[in-house]
């Protein structure tokens, strides 16, 4: 059933895209034959409109993982710049819901963890919808910051990072076996929105793997029960993540592979101070529409990157 919606889901909008091609040509002639310039010009924005949905159909041709017609948990670190690169932090966040809303996918926060002064040490959310783990892993590694920083008094150029990191949602997929010995509970009050209950009620939980030392925490629900279930998913494809991380670099290591670490792994430099500039480390593609991007709009950087995979 799941394998028919995913093909459904590919060739409806294929015919439907050819369907409106064949109108747009039939139009164009009776413009032309006619002489009719504004209908020119109605036309000429339904040819964009229309070449918007091909490049989105191109990107989901591209999807050739496991678990990219999943879920997705999304989380956010900041790095090395204090207050600058929890505000960084939050600026990523806000760019990366705005793409999700563009295409349709739902967002919650599962988690955060405020900055000192301003801002988010830490974010996650819970991504859903179709194909949402296979356009957010392409956003895996270090995104670094530079600008005139808001925050120092002297206007000096400051350079922060964050750290970006997805999982897909595997829990109906994939066994993963947990002992429930090899965990830890905690429960604590949780810290974000919620009005009085979230100063009175210890809702929020902690999930401690002791073997991976992996934790998990969730404050998203007023139910103790519901944030259980959530920090579990959440714990699970964590674990999975890591199992899969440790079979690649057996695979590295075989093949004499060496790769950055940590926070040498930076992907993409947005530079807002002296000129603005987006640049991908791993494809080259960049823009100059820095508003454009922050609001958003980088599906040409996530198809860019496809691309190059699949050239690998």
């Amino acid at each position: 059933m799941k394998e028919r919606m995913l093909l459904l889901d590919k060739i409806e909008p294929v015919e439907n895209l050819i369907k409106n091609s064949n109108n747009i040509y039939e139009l164009v002639e009776m413009a032309i034959e006619s002489n009719d310039t504004e209908m020119e010009k109605e036309l000429e924005t339904e040819c964009l409109e229309l070449q918007k949905v091909f490049d989105e159909l191109e990107t989901k041709n591209l999807f050739s993982g496991e678990f990219d017609s999943k879920n997705a948990y999304l989380t956010l670190n900041a790095g090395a710049g204090g207050t600058e690169s929890c505000d960084w932090a939050s600026m990523l966040s806000r760019m990366y819901v705005r793409f999700c809303e563009r295409h349709g996918f739902t967002v919650e926060t599962t988690d955060e963890l405020p900055g000192d002064e301003a801002g988010i040490k830490q974010i996650s959310f819970y991504v859903q919808g179709l194909y949402a783990y296979g356009y957010l892993r392409s956003e895996i590694g270090v995104h670094r910051l530079v600008r005139i920083s808001p925050f120092d008094a002297n206007a000096k150029r400051h350079t922060s990072f964050v750290a970006v990191s997805v999982m897909p949602d595997i829990d109906e997929d994939i066994e993963v076996e947990i002992n429930p010995a090899d965990l830890r509970i905690d429960t604590y009050r949780a810290s974000g929105a919620g009005g009085q209950h979230v100063n009175k009620t210890s809702s929020a939980i902690r999930i401690t793997h002791i073997p991976t030392n992996t934790v998990v925490q969730c404050q998203a629900e007023r139910s103790q029960h519901n944030n259980k279930d959530m920090a579990m998913k959440m714990l699970k494809a964590k674990l999975y993540q890591l199992e899969k991380e440790k079979l690649d670099k057996e695979k590295q290591k075989i093949a004499g592979e060496k790769t950055d670490i940590a926070w040498g792994n930076q992907i993409r430099s947005y530079v807002f101070q002296p000129y603005q500039m987006v640049k991908d480390l791993r494809t080259g593609c960049e823009s100059g529409n820095m508003n454009s991007v922050m609001d958003g709009n980088i599906d040409e950087f996530i198809s860019a990157y496809l691309k190059q995979q699949i050239k690998k």
